[in-house]
């Protein structure tokens, strides 16, 4: 049955669907960047809320600022903005159509219509999912880089701006001018602080053009910063055969773990729905969930990750059921993650590190290695330096955290250990693959890169390490390497 507004009332019986009336849902939110995670995510959560049959004026509008998602759009507008999701379960798969988007704003180079639909005053927040590497961060210095390209068009041109931030900013500038109140600008991304990054980055664009203006945003805008955490995989030819088995013809179903959380800080000047009746945390602690989280699982996403991809492992699921990969997981964990996580209010660190094992080992979810290794050089210096970092600041050399880095590297080199190529996996892929070559005879090379390593990679211990970690890798192969690690063995 292709997917439908008509479709809903003839639907499978296994399959939930909205109990709400979709035609009274009026929009709240414009969401920039529809993918798979923001579908399976907070789009998941208004739908619970709506079926409680609160907040109806608190419906999506989706955005896009790529190509590609222009192609969501016309998928997504096919079906009338519906979208199936299926948590995978080992104990049963369970399937539902979330109604909570009600619309998705056409694509322009310009971003014409995008601002003028977050310029529309009952549009009072404004989300994000533009990726990690989508906020213009120097990794180097882990603050907004000014100097970018796509920020120096958009601050040249604020009144036709190609970036996500430059059509906030300009709606932002609308509503001043006409004297409405600001929406909140809410990042759904996995990163430290992201509230503050998208600050930053608003922020920092407007003082390109209109420091006034700037310091307005400033001062009248809030920026909650927020965890979110749901693992969802890309969607291929095998997710789209599993909707079809709920008797749905979906062109861009979702598949996802049972399990998501959501933390938010409470600063929503201009009202936000009660999401909180639905599973959402709000706290002022957000920031101690969301160094968990990244540090415990976006860190040991990264740890399986090169091994598994080297070892031409082809999902997380056998990563974890490897002796080697997981042995490797658990001490790092234990040794070099864990204790350097500041404590999370009713959490217990070594539950919640059980709870991701459990997580990753999930066979249904079918994540991809590959996925897990996509764009290091985004990643690595947000999951992984800063833990890495940590031990060095109380004196101890993290053996594990450094050998990651070093099977990245490896990795990076282009071919697994049995000679297969390694398809470009990063926005950087030729510089990281030339690095990685040269890095084979000189380690330096690789940890010369300061916009991933900054300070960290010019330390003599950090690089003697290394420096035997590589090596090892490359010499006795990562099985072997591994193997010694797991028993506590010198490199």
């Amino acid at each position: 049955m292709k997917l439908s507004n008509a479709a809903l009332p003839n639907l499978p019986a296994g399959v939930a669907r909205p109990s709400y009336d979709r035609a009274s849902l009026t929009a709240g939110i414009v969401h920039i960047g529809v993918g798979n995670f923001h579908r399976a995510h907070q789009a998941v959560y208004l739908d619970d809320l709506f079926n409680l049959g609160e907040g109806h004026d608190w419906a999506l509008i989706g955005a896009g600022v790529r190509a590609g998602d222009a192609k969501m759009r016309a998928a997504l507008a096919a079906q009338d903005n519906l979208t199936t999701v299926i948590e995978l379960d080992p104990a049963g798969n369970r399937a539902r159509v979330t109604g909570a988007m009600i619309g998705f704003v056409e694509v322009q180079a310009d971003n014409a219509a995008l601002i003028a639909q977050m310029t529309a005053p009952a549009i009072r927040i404004v989300s994000l999912t533009v990726t990690e590497g989508g906020y213009y961060v120097d990794p180097a210095t882990g603050v907004f880089d000014p100097t970018h390209p796509d920020i120096v068009a958009d601050g040249k041109t604020p009144d036709r701006p190609a970036t996500a931030f430059g059509a906030i900013l300009a709606a932002l500038k609308a509503r001043r001018a006409a004297g409405q109140q600001p929406f909140t600008v809410m990042s759904c991304d996995n990163l430290p602080g992201n509230g503050h990054v998208t600050r930053d980055a608003v922020v920092g664009l407007a003082r390109l053009s209109d420091p006034a203006l700037a310091d307005w945003v400033a001062a009248n805008v809030a920026f909650p910063n927020a965890m979110v955490d749901r693992i969802t995989p890309a969607t291929g030819p095998r997710e789209i055969a599993l909707a079809q088995r709920f008797g749905i013809e979906d062109a861009a179903p979702v598949t996802c773990e049972p399990f998501r959380q959501w933390v938010v800080e409470d600063r929503f000047p201009a009202g936000r729905p009660a999401l909180e009746k639905v599973g959402v945390t709000f706290t002022d602690h957000v920031h101690l969930y969301e160094s968990m989280k990244i540090r415990i699982l976006n860190g040991g996403h990264a740890i399986i990750a090169y091994a598994g991809g080297l070892l031409d492992i082809e999902f997380a699921h056998e990563a974890m059921a490897h002796p080697l990969i997981r042995g490797f997981l658990e001490r790092i964990e234990r040794e070099e993650v864990i204790p350097h996580v500041p404590p999370v209010p009713d959490t217990d660190l070594n539950d919640y590190y059980r709870l991701i094992e459990n997580r990753f080992s999930n066979p249904e979810i079918a994540d991809t290695i590959r996925r897990l290794c996509l764009d290091g050089s985004n990643r690595q210096p947000k999951f992984i330096i800063p833990s890495l970092r940590d031990n060095l600041a109380r004196g101890t050399v993290p053996v594990g955290l450094i050998l990651e880095s070093a099977l990245w590297c490896r990795y990076c080199a282009g071919t697994t250990e049995s000679g297969a190529t390694i398809a470009p996996n990063d926005p950087s892929w030729d510089m990281l693959t030339t690095t990685a070559q040269k890095a084979k005879a000189d380690p330096n090379a690789w940890l010369g890169m300061a916009e991933i390593y900054g300070e960290t990679g010019r330390d003599p211990k950090v690089q003697a390490a290394f420096a035997k970690a590589l090596n090892a890798i490359w010499s006795r192969g990562t099985k072997a390497v591994l193997e010694d690690y797991v028993a506590g063995r010198p490199l």
